[in-house]
């Protein structure tokens, strides 16, 4: 296979399949340049592993394998005898059984950067317990700051846990041990744990709390909503703007975009004016649409934006210009990120069906047409 652009041209991933957190690792990777192939399980039918068209299984090749037959997991260990990485996203101890974890990798490809994801780690109380994001992010502190005061938490998508502490986590890590690798010769196992990661992104949280600059239970603090400057504002026409307003001068531009008298509102930094200010922000906004309000503030550091649904992100001027979403089989998604100046990545190629270069990578790995024939009639491989 030609190599993709992007700066991790030449990195060679095997990925078995999973949902969500490990897959968008491996998109990561994948958007950068690495040439990740899926193991998919070889089952009947030419699904991906979530849905078609699934974005989190774009950019790369899949083969379909059998690993419950030994010769399934043989076929699976020469694939990583010949990769930088390998990613799972199975719960503790699954890899081992089936014949390929890290123990069983490395002792062939002690190079290898072996790559876990899971919800509670690969040790602890709960390592085995079964659980989603809203079960990790509960537990590491960082689901009950969010919502409104006197409410119940708000579930923030499955963005904190599943994406950014999981699958963002991992793909750090991973490229961390491969820089390690550098210097030692050695891979070794990233253990990425998302009740790890959405902890590790309440770290200036904890820093506002220890400083006592976090003194309010939930939706009563600055950035959690509870600052009339900081917040959403339903417009006249049912939508919303974003408001954040917090410097001085930001919230000298607002009171002029919304038409306030600032001789007669309140000091906004002032705790004991926010109900009132709140109220205040709250009918001048209601005056206008939010095209309207976002009209008014174009050209200002008003600091109020529109509160797009995800299908009109796209169409954003700002995110047309810098090409933040792209059309990949008929589907609009988010663009590969970061930019590199000198190696910019390209375009993903669309999800593969499943097991659609099974014939490709095993030709790679020395299997010819035959011995391609003889797996499919053993069901090893689809």
């Amino acid at each position: 296979m030609a190599k993709k652009a992007g700066p991790l041209s030449g990195l060679k991933v095997v990925e078995l399949a999973g949902l969500a957190p490990a897959p968008f690792a491996c998109t990561i990777l994948a958007d950068l340049g690495a040439d990740v192939i899926r193991v998919d399980r070889a089952t009947p039918g030419n699904d991906v592993i979530g849905f078609p068209n699934d974005p989190l299984a774009r950019g790369r090749r899949s083969i379909g394998i059998n690993t419950k037959t030994p010769e399934g997991v043989e076929l699976v260990l020469k694939l990583a005898d010949e990769a930088d990485v390998l990613i799972e996203g199975f719960r503790p101890g699954v890899a081992e059984r089936m014949g390929i974890g890290p123990e069983q990798v490395h002792a062939r490809n002690p190079r290898l950067v072996y790559g876990r994801m899971t919800g509670y780690g690969q040790d602890g109380p709960l390592a085995t317990v079964a659980g989603h994001d809203i079960n990790y992010i509960g537990i590491s502190g960082a689901l009950e700051p969010i919502g409104h005061a006197g409410q119940r938490p708000v579930v923030p998508l499955n963005l904190v846990g599943d994406f950014g502490g999981g699958g963002l986590l991992l793909a750090m890590g991973v490229l961390a041990a491969l820089f390690e690798r550098q210097s030692s010769g050695k891979g070794q196992v990233v253990d990425a744990s998302m009740v790890d990661g959405a902890a590790l992104l309440t770290t200036s949280l904890h820093g506002l709390l220890n400083s006592g600059l976090w003194p309010g239970g939930r939706g009563e603090n600055m950035l959690d909503g509870g600052a009339p400057f900081y917040d959403t504002y339903e417009t006249a026409d049912g939508k919303y703007v974003a408001i954040g307003a917090i410097e001085m001068r930001f919230w000298g531009d607002l009171v002029k975009v919304l038409g306030l008298d600032p001789e007669e509102t309140p000091v906004h930094v002032d705790k004991n004016e926010w109900p009132k200010l709140r109220k205040i922000v709250a009918e001048a906004v209601a005056k206008h649409t939010r095209d309207e309000l976002v009209a008014k503030a174009e050209g200002t550091d008003a600091c109020l934006t529109p509160v797009l649904a995800p299908g009109e992100a796209p169409s954003h001027p700002h995110n047309v210009a810098r090409g933040t979403f792209v059309d990949i089989g008929g589907v609009v998604q988010p663009a590969p990120a970061p930019r590199f100046d000198r190696t910019p990545a390209e375009t993903p190629e669309p999800p593969r069906p499943k097991g659609a270069d099974t014939a490709d990578v095993l030709a790679e790995l020395g299997v010819d047409a035959e011995g391609v024939e003889r797996l499919k009639a053993a069901d090893t491989i689809v």
